[in-house]
């Protein structure tokens, strides 16, 4: 088949509009182990977006997304759980004039308190 006569569209009288030739092997590529490291390293440095890095690679941003979700899943697998210490404090016993009041309200004043830096979450 010639290009002048493959249409797109139901019309045969219609020519064809755009037309593209893929160039390359056209097979799946082999990437390296440390190919795809250094590929995942530099999509976390923050001077290019991760889509911009996939395409100077030649890779499709998906494919990118998946290997830095594998990397991350491989670290966390390797490392040690990480807890917060928590520090338990005890409320100040109230004057004996007002004890009676604080009984009632010392169950909506129990909770958590979280600090992260300047923040205070209770």
């Amino acid at each position: 088949m010639t290009i002048t006569g493959f249409t797109h569209s139901a019309k045969t009288d219609e020519a064809v509009q755009r037309f593209e030739i893929f160039t390359g092997s056209g097979r799946r590529r082999d990437w390296s182990d440390e190919e795809k490291e250094r590929i995942v390293t530099e999509s976390y440095d923050g001077a290019m977006s991760v889509c911009a890095v996939a395409r100077r690679h030649g890779l499709s941003p998906r494919q990118l997304f998946t290997w830095r979700r594998l990397a991350r899943r491989r670290q966390e697998e390797g490392s040690p759980p990480m807890f917060v210490p928590a520090v338990i404090e005890a409320v100040e016993e109230p004057p004996a004039s007002r004890r009676k009041i604080a009984a009632k309200t010392t169950a909506l004043r129990a909770g958590i308190e979280l600090e992260i830096g300047e923040a205070t979450s209770r």
